[in-house]
């Protein structure tokens, strides 16, 4: 027996229509062709489905052997799931076919995407030719002005594809104003960046990270979130330790002509660490006053101010002593007060949490 297999990967069948699947005999296969045809005119699966039913004419016309077609459907999304449900399809086609002959199949697709699943095939029968079915307008101009006006419709495609488009065409006359006003090889750095930034962008998912955030910054302004407020003061801290960071680097150096990595990287923290405690201390206060506002709040919350703190110390005497500003007393000094810090926070917002947390009649864990 031959086999006429019309193969639907990603189950626009399925999906768009009512038919179930898998779809077995002429008439079956044709009602499906229709029904997809009338749901979707543009899907080229419905090409397949009635290439089939074509192809099965011919070859009964033939009258050399046993035709039978059918139509089998995968998975949207997931190759190899749709390679699975595939398989599982064309077993239950076997057993419909109550023949003792030997099946040899004819696949029918649409593409090259669909032909991933020949292998899954083969496993169960033997693969007598491929049909790939290519529409005929797709060569015509016509059609390839609507494949155009189908792209620049979609939002998504016109971004991919537009914006880095027109960054590219915006370099020459950029070039030209540049060279104008005396700066000819700025044009093409700021085109460049702009396309880089872009295709970063793009390749990160930032767009979807920045809405979020934005989304997530208009919430908390709207409900009156204190961190929203803290977070911006804390950026302004970080930006600030960050240029002090630096003013102490150059300090540094005016005072030593060589600097190694390690004393580089220590004067940037002994020079920022303080603002970058405020920074850590002003947002984790912010959160804890929210947690309090929305009756979530925990007394070891409380932890993490001090841990900045106890951090911020042992930071600034580790940095101070490897430009040899402090002893080694002093950093040991540092050490044992930064952990001894830590843990009396630990265990004095531990033991207030399960006390108090008793007392209110809640669960201290």
């Amino acid at each position: 027996m031959l086999l006429v297999l019309c193969v639907d990967l990603d189950d626009d069948v399925g999906r768009k229509t009512a038919v179930e699947t898998p779809v077995v005999g002429r008439d079956a296969v044709e009602d499906a062709a229709v029904a997809l045809a009338t749901v979707d005119p543009e899907d080229s699966d419905s090409n397949v489905l009635f290439e089939g039913v074509h192809l099965y004419d011919e070859l009964t016309a033939e009258g050399s052997e046993t035709v039978e077609v059918a139509a089998v459907t995968g998975r949207e999304g997931a190759d190899v799931e749709a390679n699975r449900a595939i398989g599982a399809e064309i077993d239950t086609v076997l057993a419909r076919l109550t023949t003792g002959e030997d099946v040899r199949a004819i696949v029918v697709t649409d593409g090259a995407q669909d032909e991933s699943v020949l292998p899954a095939i083969r496993s169960r029968m033997d693969i007598d030719g491929v049909r790939r079915v290519v529409v005929r307008q797709a060569e015509d101009l016509e059609s390839m002005y609507y494949t155009i006006k189908q792209v620049l419709n979609d939002p998504e495609t016109r971004g991919t594809i537009l914006v880095p488009l027109g960054i590219l065409l915006l370099i020459y006359p950029l070039a030209a104003l540049a060279n104008t006003l005396g700066m000819p090889g700025d044009a093409f750095g700021v085109g460049s960046g702009l396309l880089g930034l872009y295709l970063l962008s793009r390749g990160l998912g930032l767009g979807e990270a920045i809405d979020g955030a934005v989304e997530r910054a208009r919430s908390s302004l709207y409900a009156g979130r204190v961190t929203l407020v803290t977070y911006v003061v804390a950026l302004a801290l970080l930006g600030i330790g960050g240029a002090s960071g630096l003013e102490m680097l150059d300090s540094v150096r005016q005072q030593s002509t060589v600097l190694g990595v390690g004393e580089t990287i220590a004067a940037v923290v002994a020079g920022s660490i303080h603002w970058l405690a405020a920074a850590g201390i002003t947002s984790s206060l912010g959160q804890v006053t929210d947690e309090y506002l929305a009756g979530a709040f925990r007394w070891r919350y409380l932890n993490a101010p001090f841990y900045i703190l106890a951090i911020a110390g042992i930071g600034n005497a580790v940095s101070f002593y490897v430009l040899g500003e402090v002893t080694l007393s002093y950093l040991a000094m540092m050490l044992t007060a930064g952990t001894l810090l830590g843990l009396f926070s630990t265990l004095a917002f531990a033991v207030a949490e399960s006390r108090l947390g008793e007392a209110e009649g809640r669960p201290s864990a």
